[in-house]
């Protein structure tokens, strides 16, 4: 019997709550609701690193970043890891990406039978293909993508920009069409694609067509609290003095998110576009597609733009949906505490593939048989020294978006923090840190209170630390 192909399309940078599947009022995705009623949503996904290496790394070898030993953007995977595409190109399954890597280093291209990248200003280093070239014309993808290698600056802390190239030439309909091309040459073989998408990541451009879907009386904020640093770690209120949007103007504020939320609805348009491919070319029965993103964005939400090493909901709950008709149960809204982890052990137990032991994740429940777990788990950093307010102020005012690339290897390092979520708390800690958070996801589910220091939670603090180090302990390196 024929063994069941996978779709992975992974999104960069989209929280959850962008989506109306996950409670959003004004940003509707009929193509990822269609997926979802033939499916399972899994209404509570995190990430294991909310940075797009380590998490890219974590999902592909299924193993959490103190394990595989990827902290950072700067490191690649290492030749050791041990990852999906090496065990589908040994069952004899045609590889590929389409889109952006990240994650990968070209030691690990063999392992891919067809590889089309572009990032987010276009072709990363010249255009190098494999197996395939790109179904657009070169120059004018590179055209369309000439605006965000130099970006508005509506202020130091906002850059966005509204455009108007052909539409097939930007990266989310340009990664689309190469994917429905690649669709119809291998639609007679076993194949494993991760289809990845660069949006919504900033640097935060779309089509006009797209922000004329959001007009600024039908987007909604999420609450903001002036006091909410008061009780907040140092590394949170440097970050905000880096990030934070509120005393910008507030046109331009809601400019940048029409923008974002026009790029996810542009990623939703594609997506309905592959998967009428796939109905076309009667591989719905046999592929198994999965729809997930690498980490999220604030948006908005604790005043901020971006993302940044911090452990708030909206930089680590992520979508995922998974579906698969012929073997999957369709409609489901799974609420189980899930990790983008466990998505590669279990396609392979559904694919009836070995799962190495080097793996960590566990089968996620309701399209199999196991067990949910009661909590996830994140981290950040190498142990580097902390980035306070005394080294902020070595660099030039006003503080931006180009204070936090001047400052990302620095904060990618630093500290050694971890973060458990149950469906109830959120704690987390780090002993290179001046203060740990607690949150009750309960009464305050935008995590705008710290409760780490009430006197009263000093119980559910010793447990959650208790089930942190025990995690630690077992996912220790395996090398």
């Amino acid at each position: 019997m024929k063994r069941k192909n996978v779709i992975t399309i992974m999104v960069d940078q989209l929280k959850a709550t962008a989506l109306n599947l996950y409670g959003n009022t004004f940003c509707k995705t009929p193509a990822l609701e269609k997926l979802a009623r033939n499916g399972v949503v899994y209404e509570n996904a995190f990430t294991p690193h909310p940075l797009c290496v380590p998490a890219r790394t974590s999902l592909w070898t299924s193993q959490y970043s103190h394990s595989h030993g990827i902290t950072n953007n700067e490191e690649l995977m290492s030749s050791r890891n041990r990852h999906a595409f090496h065990i589908w190109k040994e069952a004899g399954y045609h590889t590929a990406l389409i889109g952006k890597n990240h994650c990968f280093p070209e030691s690990e291209l063999k392992y891919f039978d067809t590889w089309c990248e572009i990032e987010h200003e276009g072709f990363p280093n010249g255009v190098k293909t494999k197996g395939m070239d790109w179904v657009r014309p070169i120059n004018a993808v590179e055209k369309a993508h000439t605006v965000r290698k130099n970006m508005p600056r509506l202020s130091p802390r906002i850059e966005c920009a509204v455009t108007n190239y052909p539409i097939n030439d930007y990266s989310t309909a340009l990664v689309s069409q190469q994917t429905i091309e690649f669709l119809k040459r291998v639609q007679n073989e076993s194949f494993s694609l991760w289809l990845s998408i660069p949006d919504p990541h900033n640097p935060y451009e779309v089509h006009k067509k797209y922000v004329e879907n959001f007009p600024k009386e039908e987007i909604i904020l999420p609450p903001w609290d002036s006091r909410e640093l008061e009780n907040k770690p140092e590394r949170n209120k440097v970050l905000y003095e880096m990030l934070g949007i509120d005393k910008e103007d507030e046109a331009d504020i809601y400019k940048v998110l029409r923008v974002y939320y026009g790029m996810v609805r542009f990623i939703d348009d594609e997506i309905g576009k592959i998967l009428e491919a796939l109905k076309l070319y009667n591989l719905i029965q046999d592929t198994i597609i999965v729809f997930c993103s690498d980490h999220g964005d604030f948006v908005g939400e604790h005043r901020m733009m971006g993302k940044g090493g911090l452990f708030y909901d909206c930089l680590t709950h992520v979508p995922l949906i998974i579906s698969c008709p012929s073997i999957m149960p369709q409609g489901i809204s799974d609420k189980s505490m899930v990790s983008l982890i466990d998505i590669v052990p279990t396609l392979l137990y559904l694919q009836e593939l070995e799962i190495p032991k080097s793996m960590q994740g566990k089968l996620l429940p309701t399209v199999t048989n196991a067990e949910p777990r009661s909590e996830v788990f994140a981290e950040y950093g190498s142990g580097g020294p902390p980035f306070t307010y005394k080294d902020l102020k070595k660099f030039a005012k006003p503080y931006g978006r180009h204070t936090i690339k001047e400052t990302l290897k620095w904060r990618e390092a630093e500290g050694r923090r971890k973060m458990i979520r149950t469906k109830e708390w959120k704690y987390v800690t780090d002993p290179m840190g001046d203060k740990d958070e607690l949150y009750n996801l309960v009464t305050d589910p935008w995590e705008l209170n710290n409760v780490a220091a009430l006197h009263e939670n000093k119980d559910i603090i010793a447990s959650l630390t208790k089930r942190l180090l025990e995690w630690s302990i077992m996912t220790e390196s395996i090398y």
